[in-house]
């Protein structure tokens, strides 16, 4: 029973550490487009973020549902495989966040719960249904009708503000982006931070300490919220630069629309308890705001990019892991070594990081080049509509350049 205790002790202090990884790695979702445009300065936001992704916290528990008593069944699950599929998705989160990706952190926590649970007890412990309804369909139109909608809201923003002057329009699209962006982060407080509530609770009854089917307990949500609220204010600038750059060019109408469309997503699903991807909600907003703009585009090698990593998301954190899990089934010197493992695959990761640092002083400088897409769309110019004439003093240069003077030399044959 002592040895119980302490794993999940550990555990619980594992889903606070992912929460924590889930909450930096987000920041971008509520806050890359406002840090984009220029509408509060960066520490302004992230501080504003991290409030909101706090209060977010308290408003719901259903998607916490979802995950303690959907994804997998809880008889039969031991505490070590929550602890394994929670290493699967901090390293995921982690991975990503080196190399600038905004993935998503959710599917990394279902991937590694996923794969590890299967290790454990085989594919008959996971909820086939639940996983298609609840995870993969809302994870193909969730980016789909945020990225819509967005596009959608750009042209109605850009068509009612037409023949307005940039100078009056400019302070009421900062308000409305300070207004969409704070719902952003409550919507993402409100989802994302239920997932570790989630996990924490199907720890708990995997334990032994609460019954199945049982809600998150209030100290549980606190912990989650303090957590997730504390990731975002250390700002994960490495994935605002990509989204807020790093997609499309984006000006205060655009930044608007994105946001209000990828908040009304998020916060519909998490009402019907759909355990959506905030990341690609937004990323998809971005990507249907640039488009919604007249000669606006999408940078698609850094979209590419983005979409392999979220087809990777899932397989990939499963596989991490199913790998955790296996060792866990060792005995305690598994545990250990897998904790272990976890640490210095940090470690790693950040010492990387240190290498090219992005910090709150370069968030915004470009460093993404154009894609040949891009480049091809932002090469086609209409023609002149009539030649022009050249200067006098050039057509003159030209015949004294092209008609040999008296004294020139005559050109002599070439000789081979």
């Amino acid at each position: 029973m002592e040895h119980i205790t302490l794993l999940l002790g550990i555990v619980i202090v594992t889903a606070l550490v992912f929460d924590f990884t889930n909450g930096f790695h987000d920041t971008a979702n509520a806050m890359a487009t406002t840090i984009s445009t220029g509408a509060l300065k960066p520490k302004t936001a992230v501080a504003m973020s991290a409030v909101l992704n706090l209060v977010g916290a308290f408003l719901s528990v259903e998607v916490a549902k979802t995950i303690s008593g959907g994804l997998i069944n809880e008889e039969g699950i031991r505490t070590e495989v929550i602890f394994a599929a929670l290493v699967g998705a901090i390293l995921w989160n982690l991975l990503t966040w080196l190399v600038g990706l905004p993935s998503s952190s959710s599917h990394a926590l279902f991937g590694g719960l996923i794969g590890a649970a299967v290790m454990s007890a085989g594919w008959s412990s996971v909820n086939g249904s639940t996983v298609i309804t609840k995870v993969l369909l809302p994870a193909i139109a969730a980016p789909v009708v945020a990225g819509l909608a967005a596009m959608l809201a750009t042209r109605l923003t850009y068509r009612i503000s037409k023949g307005a002057g940039e100078k009056a329009t400019s302070k009421g699209y900062r308000a409305g982006q300070i207004t969409s962006a704070g719902l952003v982060s409550l919507a993402h407080g409100t989802n994302d931070a239920q997932k570790t509530m989630g996990i924490i609770t199907l720890a708990l009854v995997t334990g032994g300490v609460l019954s199945p089917g049982s809600n998150p307990p209030l100290w549980v949500i606190v912990s989650a919220g303090i957590a997730i609220a504390l990731g975002t204010y250390l700002g994960g600038w490495r994935i605002i630069r990509t989204m807020g750059k790093g997609l499309t060019d984006l000006a205060p109408p655009q930044g608007f629309a994105a946001q209000t469309s990828a908040a009304t997503v998020i916060l519909a699903s998490s009402h019907l308890g759909f355990s959506l991807s905030t990341t690609q909600s937004c990323s998809g907003a971005v990507m249907g705001s640039g488009l919604g703009r007249k000669g606006g585009v999408v940078r698609w090698s850094t979209a590419t990019r983005m979409f392999i990593a979220w087809g990777l998301t899932l397989p990939a954190a499963g596989l991490v892991g199913a790998g955790a899990e296996f060792l866990t089934q060792q005995g305690t010197w598994g545990i250990v070594l897998t904790g272990a493992l976890l640490i210095a695959g940090s470690g790693i990761i950040w010492t990387l990081s240190r290498r090219q640092p992005v910090t709150v002083d370069n968030v915004n400088d470009d460093h993404e080049p154009a894609g040949v897409v891009t480049t091809a769309i932002a090469a086609v110019t209409p023609p002149p509509s009539a030649p022009v004439a050249p200067a006098a003093s050039t057509v003159n240069d030209d015949l004294k350049t092209t008609i040999p003077g008296p004294d020139a030399e005559p050109a002599r044959p070439a000789t081979v």
